[in-house]
């Protein structure tokens, strides 16, 4: 008896809980990626100050080019460009592809038109337009916006369709 009297005291001691306030809606989820022509280009930074400008690249861009046409045609073939594109971009299949940079569709890759792709990718990466690309600016920032649809190949309530 005297046992249920202090666990009746001790529960009436104990002060409530709040009530619980549901969070707001707060930020969504975002993803930051780095697209592999930026990754090279931040790669390039031979002076190591977390800056790139178009003279490292352009160096840069020019060795990595070297590096592949080891028998000096002064052009490398699709299958060069993969290499080129694996060593440099991280996949063979990473953007700029070589139908993009082989502008006269000759299915040959030279230098200069390698260097003027890249050029290109970094005039747009330069978003202050200062001639530099920082870290910053190599960075992409994608919002994950949130779906309620169900992923593709299965529906709500049931099995997949056969």
């Amino acid at each position: 008896m005297i046992a249920a009297l202090l666990l009746l005291q001790a529960a009436a001691a104990t002060p409530a809980a709040p009530p619980a306030v549901p969070p707001g809606p707060g930020q969504p989820p975002a993803t930051m990626m780095v697209e592999p022509a930026a990754m090279m280009i931040a790669a390039c930074d031979l002076d190591h100050d977390g800056r790139t400008t178009a003279a490292e690249l352009h160096s840069c861009v020019e060795r990595s080019f070297a590096a592949i046409d080891t028998d000096r045609k002064g052009s490398l073939g699709y299958i060069g460009f993969a290499d080129w594109a694996e060593r440099c971009l991280g996949d063979r299949n990473a953007l700029p592809s070589p139908f993009e940079v082989d502008t006269d569709a000759d299915n040959r890759i030279t230098l200069t038109e390698l260097q003027v792709k890249m050029a290109e990718i970094f005039r747009r990466l330069d978003r202050d337009h200062d001639g530099v690309v920082t870290r910053a600016e190599c960075l992409t920032i994608r919002a994950v916006v949130p779906s309620n649809r169900a992923p593709q190949g299965k529906r709500k309530g049931g099995p997949a369709p056969h």
